[in-house]
């Protein structure tokens, strides 16, 4: 093994999505070179991810990059990358809000903060968007615990709690929480509202085109027309958001919405952006709920404006998802509730720098 170079790695399960954790300290401060190792070790450049520990999908083909904090106010930072599969392509620009459940007891693990008696709150500097959202993790007798009776759709079984809250999260890549100006406008006919909160969003009906909105994840992804028509509306409100050309990017995501089916809000088709999730992203979650209480938006129009505060629940392929809004000192705070796992620990072998782009 002596031309593999490994590294320290823990695998994690946070909300319904899982991904590499590592210390910052551990992985080289140059982006590029960061990058590259990343890619190898996740197995890009292969849809399966054959070479390397990524899922071959979207959701399981993540890594969270944590070291102290860089900023006031907070405790850790976290840097979000979502990993492509299928090319060689790392992109920091969106947040993760499912990862970064598991970030705090990663955190408190690695001994990056101090651990409390009984619940411990542990601000996180979320690098990719620049805000701060606050973590409380179980740990009873000083010690981060996994086990307890909290349930969230899209994964078996129960675990600890852990309770997330974004606090300030609209602008989070644009600084506005709607960056055309507009909370709803026409790209090639069909209305949509962008919006940045936690996450840059592009909002549509269902209906608009031709569909329920209730499709499953398979369905959707099997309709190459849909994808591409998705994916230049996208672009076009990427553009209109000030965010260039996204077509190398995976923000903005697509959103479909439709009235609800199971008795919640607002059922929700989420896009990653190419691939509907199967389930629905914390930080998308936060970004359709605002959506919700926005004035002239297409989600509120759908449902009605809802007055603060408010709990939002918000239908998703695999159940559903709860979001509690409120304001604090006159900023919009959003709360959800995650659970996370540590599955395993150790080091995972790299190519070196030179030999990664081989690999694919």
């Amino acid at each position: 093994m002596n031309d593999l170079f490994s590294i320290p790695c823990v695998m994690m399960r946070g909300g319904t999505s899982k991904g590499a954790f590592f210390l910052a300290s551990d992985l080289p401060e140059d982006p590029q070179e960061r990058d590259q190792i990343l890619l190898s070790v996740m197995g890009s450049g292969h849809p399966l991810q054959i070479d390397g520990i990524g899922g071959g999908n979207p959701v399981t083909s993540k890594v969270a990059i944590v070291g102290p904090s860089s900023v006031p106010g907070a405790d850790v930072d976290y840097l979000f990358a979502q990993v492509r599969p299928d090319r060689g392509v790392v992109d920091t620009s969106p947040n993760c809000g499912n990862m970064l459940a598991a970030v705090g007891p990663f955190a408190a693990e690695a001994g990056l903060v101090r651990v409390r008696q009984g619940t411990t709150v542990i601000r996180i500097h979320n690098v990719n968007t620049r805000k701060i959202i606050e973590a409380e993790i179980p740990t009873p007798n000083g010690q981060v615990s996994y086990l307890g009776e909290a349930a969230i759709d899209g994964v078996p079984g129960r675990a600890a709690p852990i309770a997330l809250t974004f606090m300030d999260a609209a602008g989070a890549r644009t600084g506005k929480l709607l960056p055309t100006g507009h909370p709803s406008e026409v790209i090639d006919g069909i209305e949509v509202t962008c919006i940045d909160c936690a996450m840059p969003m592009m909002l549509l009906e269902a209906q608009a085109l031709g569909l329920t909105g209730h499709e499953t994840p398979a369905g959707l992804n099997a309709d190459a027309t849909l994808i591409a028509r998705l994916d230049a509306l996208r672009v076009e409100a990427g553009r209109r958001m000030g965010l260039g050309d996204v077509s190398g990017q995976v923000i903005p995501k697509p959103v479909l919405i439709a009235p609800p089916a199971k008795g919640g809000d607002l059922a929700v088709r989420y896009f990653m952006p190419q691939d509907c999730h199967p389930a629905l992203a914390t930080t998308g979650a936060v970004g359709i709920a605002t959506a919700c209480v926005t004035e002239g938006t297409v989600a509120s129009r759908l449902i009605g404006m809802r007055d603060l505060p408010a709990v939002l629940a918000l239908e998703h392929p695999s159940g559903q998802i709860d979001v509690r809004l409120r304001l604090r000192d006159g900023k919009l705070l959003a709360g959800i509730l995650r659970t996370a796992r540590r599955l395993f620990e150790g080091r995972v072998l790299a190519r070196p720098l030179n030999e990664v782009g081989r690999a694919a």
